[in-house]
């Protein structure tokens, strides 16, 4: 059964740059479109970012044109490249299935961003 373990997360200046990667037991092509995902505290867990099995990208709209999500399918691993941070992008980050599968979330990474 395949795992996902978040990591990369920290704490950030207002204006900053964070990568965090996404690393699966096992293949994440046999799992197919990959997804992050985040939860700031008190609020509802977000979609931010797809990537497909090919490699193309959707979205969400308060992150496009800041955020960056790849995948390397030979190393099993999902990327999220997260440029000029906001306080507001302070959240735990998950990355899962796309759509999200259940049994796949993990404990996700913490970011904080400091204004």
């Amino acid at each position: 059964q395949v795992q996902l373990v978040e990591s990369g997360g920290g704490l950030v200046q207002f204006g900053g740059s964070l990568r965090l990667s996404c690393a699966a037991s096992g293949s994440i092509v046999s799992i197919g479109d990959m997804g992050w995902y985040r939860q700031a505290p008190g609020k509802q867990r977000e979609w931010v970012a797809r990537v497909t099995v090919g490699g193309s990208t959707n979205y969400a709209i308060f992150v496009k044109g800041r955020f960056t999500i790849s995948r390397d399918n030979a190393k099993n691993t999902v990327y999220l490249q997260m440029n000029s941070l906001k306080p507001e992008d302070t959240a735990v980050y998950y990355c899962n299935a796309f759509p999200a599968i259940f049994r796949l979330w993990g404990q996700g990474t913490q970011v904080t961003v400091s204004s």
